[in-house]
């Protein structure tokens, strides 16, 4: 049987909808945004906002369908079509947004990071209570607080702390975050949350590592800093401090509970949310290299340079040769997180998959834009044109959401069937 890769009607429509507003909203702001680091894109908002809310809604709907069935989306009995393609809907829509401008994309306002972890660890009343404030009212924002300044891949190495005060039933948080995408939207515009990771338990290691929700607002949270980047520099990338935070006792995602020498769901659901996210990480590169591909294909066009698809391959140019290498690593890219993707709407573990898609969207897409670059010559790497840029926006695709480096280690590891401590 055929498999049918067309986009479906709807996605299709949204999607070609998403491109006026990259071409009109985000392409002419590029550079200037680029240059102005913290400027905020307050037009790209307002466009995207109307959809964004509506998608959203679709979303919590579905949660809702979900929580009524038990927890399983129903599946039509005759045609084995999935009801569900909210993940398949996010990756033509990010990576749209990405072929707009990487950076800008990532100040759109929705749950984002923060979104994921609740659907994998939040209970269904938290679900329902944190994720309907990015379907109704203004623009609000999520984000992930993980990294920490002597703590990267390392989760372990996690030194923000969460206590539990049992005369206000109050956790108190203290410690420091960098590296918080949308971090200070999140915390000073509408009515967003910051993911937080921090430990209960020191001496606990993975086991007492927990999510908690941090809400716009709160006393004691602090933006400290606002980085300044190499690439997606219009985005919003922050340090924030905690200092005797108090939050709910009811804010935190999963149980409080630690069991020695094992990681708990808090644990594990906060990792699985990373198999939704890393999709639309390759998604977002997957904007960006098909950005730098059409562009250089259409310079190429310009001096007379065509692509002959059905020569022998002995008869092809230096730069023909390139040019057919680029479009081959992006469809190879493409078909990986498209897998991946598709595995999230049927409710199938992904993690394998997504990490594969995660490792070959990032090293593709580092390699296309510099091949671009390359190409371009001196064009190529002045800042007339955006080359240069999507080189230094694709970059940090093979470097968030786990680097290159551990999502290789996590691909060998499920494989061969190893252990972390087998396998490190």
């Amino acid at each position: 049987m055929a498999i049918d890769f067309k986009i479906p009607e709807g996605i299709l429509q949204t999607r070609q909808m998403v491109q006026y507003i990259a071409e009109t909203t985000m392409r002419p702001f590029s550079r200037e945004l680029d240059e102005n680091e913290h400027q905020r894109p307050t037009a790209f908002v307002q466009a995207v906002w109307p959809i964004l809310s509506a998608q959203q809604a679709q979303a919590l709907a579905r949660i809702e369908r979900e929580l009524e069935s038990g927890g399983t989306t129903p599946v039509k009995e005759k045609t084995k079509e999935r009801i569900s393609t909210h993940y398949l809907s996010m990756m033509y829509l990010v990576e749209m947004l990405s072929w707009g401008d990487a950076g800008i994309y990532l100040c759109l306002p929705s749950a984002a990071l923060g979104g994921f972890a609740i659907e994998a660890v939040g209970t269904p009343e938290q679900k329902l209570r944190f994720l309907r404030r990015f379907a109704e009212g203004e623009p609000s924002w999520g984000a992930m607080a993980m990294t920490e300044p002597n703590a990267g891949s390392d989760t372990s190495a996690i030194q923000t702390t969460a206590v539990f005060d049992e005369e206000t039933q109050e956790w108190v948080l203290n410690g420091e975050k960098i590296f918080c995408t949308s971090g200070g939207l999140a915390l000073n515009e509408g009515d967003g949350l910051v993911m937080v990771w921090a430990t209960v338990d020191r001496n606990a290691g993975r086991s007492g590592m927990k999510l908690f929700v941090v809400e716009a607002g709160t006393p004691g949270v602090t933006v400290v800093k606002a980085e300044k980047k190499h690439g997606i520099r219009a985005s919003d990338t922050v340090a924030i401090s905690f200092n005797n935070a108090r939050i709910p006792a009811d804010n935190i995602l999963g149980s409080p509970e630690v069991k020695e020498g094992k990681s708990g769901k808090g644990f594990k659901g906060a990792m699985a949310t990373f198999d939704a996210s890393r999709p639309l990480v390759a998604a977002s590169a997957l904007g960006i290299g098909r950005a730098a591909v059409e562009f250089v294909k259409e310079k190429l066009a310009e001096e007379g340079i065509e692509i002959p698809y059905g020569a022998p391959y002995h008869k092809l140019t230096a730069v023909q040769r390139d040019v057919m290498e680029m479009e081959a690593q992006l469809k190879a890219a493409h078909l990986l997180t498209l897998r991946s993707i598709a595995m999230l709407d049927e409710k199938i573990s992904n993690p394998l998959e997504a990490s594969m898609a995660k490792v070959k969207a990032g090293k593709a897409i580092t390699w296309i834009t510099q091949k671009a670059v390359e190409l371009l010559g001196p064009l190529g790497y002045s800042r007339e044109v955006l080359v240069e840029k999507w080189m230094r926006d694709g970059k940090i695709n093979d470097i968030y959401e786990g680097t290159g480096q551990i999502n290789t280690l996590i691909v060998a590891r499920r494989i061969l069937d190893y252990t972390r401590t087998e396998l490190a």
